[in-house]
């Protein structure tokens, strides 16, 4: 029996596309699941080996319940491996249309601000109302009764619930491209990798951290966690800050660096004198850079 991996589904999303580009063909069982959530909850709860979920796009930036989570909800789970997806956008509908007919459009809320320049160059006129996927997008506007519906989703989703493509490649860019990491469920302090086709061909490692502190609301308290990391020259991939959701001005810190733990000692070194900085540091994860 395979292993499962749960993706956030229905059939025909990028997720799933990502996931059996990245992993070894027939290796493991894709497991559609409703949201980012439940992909997640899914692995923690052990109904899956492996989950994967976006973390990031080039165009739109993080994706903000995937960090949620993994520092909050998900602490006994970590990143285990990263792949890159090119993504190509497609105007879909339940049948043949014309743009000026289109007065809704359906997709995941991460989509539109990839296709702004399309949205409002041409659909100007038309509402914008989230789905759950970009797949479940496409089969709600497949199977509606309603006229002037669209949606935004992958070729394969037109492809597996009978939609009539409008216009592709509607994104503002081609080389847009979206960031998936692997997540596996830490048992005993340890993760299990997953069976990644690319995974002896990768060149170096990356971290990834999220860390906090008491001293955040004093001036240079950042800089000085950064510093640990640049006087040991080691180059920063990613730095954004998310609200810990505690009350206005609290934020927490996700880093991704270049190194893998606990192999490297300049890496361990680092994270050990930012601990002595922070309230806290977690680590969630090292792993072969895509």
């Amino acid at each position: 029996m395979r292993p499962k991996v749960g993706y956030l589904g229905p059939e025909g999303t990028f997720s799933e596309e990502a996931l059996l580009t990245s992993a070894v063909p027939d290796s493991v069982e894709p497991v559609p699941e409703a949201t980012i959530y439940d992909t997640v909850m899914a692995l923690r709860h052990g109904e899956v080996e492996w989950a994967i979920v976006p973390i990031e796009n080039s165009l739109d930036g993080s994706i903000s319940v995937t960090l949620d989570l993994l520092a909050d909800e998900a602490e006994d789970v970590q990143i285990v491996g990263e792949t890159l997806l090119t993504v190509r956008h497609s105007l879909i509908a339940g049948q043949s249309i014309a743009l000026e007919q289109i007065n809704t459009v359906v997709s995941h809320p991460q989509v539109p601000g990839q296709c702004g320049r399309f949205l409002r160059g041409e659909l100007a006129h038309a509402q914008i109302l989230p789905a759950s996927s970009t797949a479940a997008a496409v089969r709600e506007v497949v199977e509606s009764t309603g006229h002037g519906l669209a949606a935004l989703g992958t070729r394969l989703a037109a492809d597996i619930y009978g939609g009539f493509v409008v216009r592709e490649g509607v994104q503002d860019r081609d080389d847009n491209e979206t960031r998936f990491v692997w997540l596996a469920q830490t048992r005993n302090g340890a993760s299990t990798a997953p069976p990644l086709r690319t995974a002896n061909e990768r060149g170096g490692w990356k971290t990834s951290l999220v860390l906090w502190g008491a001293g955040a609301e004093h001036p240079g308290w950042l800089v000085r966690c950064l510093n640990e990391f640049a006087r040991r020259k080691i180059n920063l991939t990613k730095i954004e800050s998310r609200p810990r959701r505690e009350r206005l001005g609290h934020y927490m810190f996700f880093v991704d660096l270049e190194g893998g733990l606990p192999a490297e000692q300049r890496v361990a070194d680092a994270v050990a004198d930012v601990r002595e900085i922070c309230e806290e540091v977690r680590v969630l994860g090292s792993y072969p850079a895509a």
